[in-house]
């Protein structure tokens, strides 16, 4: 029998730039909108521990990015723009314009991270709060790739031009990328019916297909627009919440929250969580918390520490 991660939430798919992707939504119909932005190489199942919880006071809207999930998965171009973050950022705010919000919390983990945080810089009037989970800016990350050669090896190869890093990416493959950025070293944070549908996913060539084009996208486009937003003084102004694992980015002489503090978000707090790089599934408790936290921050926003949960 199929389990249902989200109960209660109805099914959507929308028409976006030729393209029908999908959505689930939940939560009263006159509750503050937040959108939840998955990462690589989940769909929006990863946030079914925490979104039966926010949907109690949010309309939950948790999507499959392009690419990823129940979402179509065209073939990518020669820019590599297809699957750009700033053309992601654009596909999810037209969804929210579709579900009838203008203004919306968006919280967005690994990939959706940046997503998340390029739909705060390129539609600033649109975003109410941002959450960032577990990742920092693009032009960052290559910054730590180039100081520490072999470090996040997979933005380098799965960026390499195609068939290469296609015929390398079998669903094994791709599961035993993941396990060492887990707690534990497996993928048991995972429900079995989320791995379940992962696994089919990442069994499928037009899905491996679009997770390297995500990836020559943030060797290629993303890098210049982050390079071109940080040039052009863009910053994010928005309460902004910055939540990382000790076990990836933590473990660097600079915290995710000094790094964002010093580039795109002068004014955001957060914290450290324990267990790895899955945090929504690792540590609910944790995340939930500072969610929570994030869309309590009204306009007037001013720093505050997360408890000892998210320490």
């Amino acid at each position: 029998m199929q389990i249902d991660l989200f109960p209660g939430f109805s099914e959507q798919f929308f028409h976006v730039n030729g393209n029908r992707l999908f959505a689930r939504v939940g939560g009263p119909d006159d509750a503050p909108p937040l959108l939840l932005i998955h990462g690589f190489p989940q769909s929006h199942l990863e946030w079914h521990p925490v979104a039966l919880d926010l949907a109690t006071t949010h309309r939950v809207v948790v999507i499959d990015l392009k690419g990823y999930g129940r979402s179509a998965a065209p073939a990518g171009d020669a820019a590599h723009l297809v699957y750009s973050k700033a053309t992601w950022a654009a596909e999810a705010a037209e969804i929210m314009r579709q579900l009838g919000h203008q203004r919306f919390t968006v919280v967005g983990h690994d990939r959706g991270a940046q997503v998340a945080y390029k739909l705060a810089l390129d539609f600033p009037e649109r975003i109410e709060r941002l959450g960032i989970m577990d990742n920092l800016p693009v032009f960052v990350v290559w910054e730590m790739i180039k100081a520490v050669p072999g470090s996040l090896d997979h933005w380098t190869w799965m960026a390499e031009p195609y068939p290469t890093p296609e015929q390398r990416m079998t669903a094994e493959y791709i599961e035993e990328m993941c396990r060492p950025y887990s707690g534990s070293g497996t993928l048991d944070c995972f429900h079995p019916a989320a791995l379940e549908q992962f696994r089919l996913d990442w069994s499928d060539q037009a899905h491996v297909h679009a997770y390297c084009e995500d990836f020559r996208a943030g060797a290629g486009p993303d890098l210049e627009t982050d390079l071109a937003d940080m040039a052009a003084g863009k910053r994010i102004t928005c309460p902004t919440l910055i939540l990382w694992s000790r076990l990836v980015f933590g473990a660097s002489p600079k915290t995710p929250l000094d790094i964002w503090r010093e580039t795109f978000a002068p004014e955001a707090f957060g914290n450290g969580v324990d267990h790895g790089h899955f945090i929504v599934e690792e540590n609910p408790t944790a995340a939930l918390e500072g969610i929570r936290q994030l869309l309590s921050v009204d306009d007037r926003f001013r720093e505050q520490p997360l408890s000892m949960a998210a320490q």
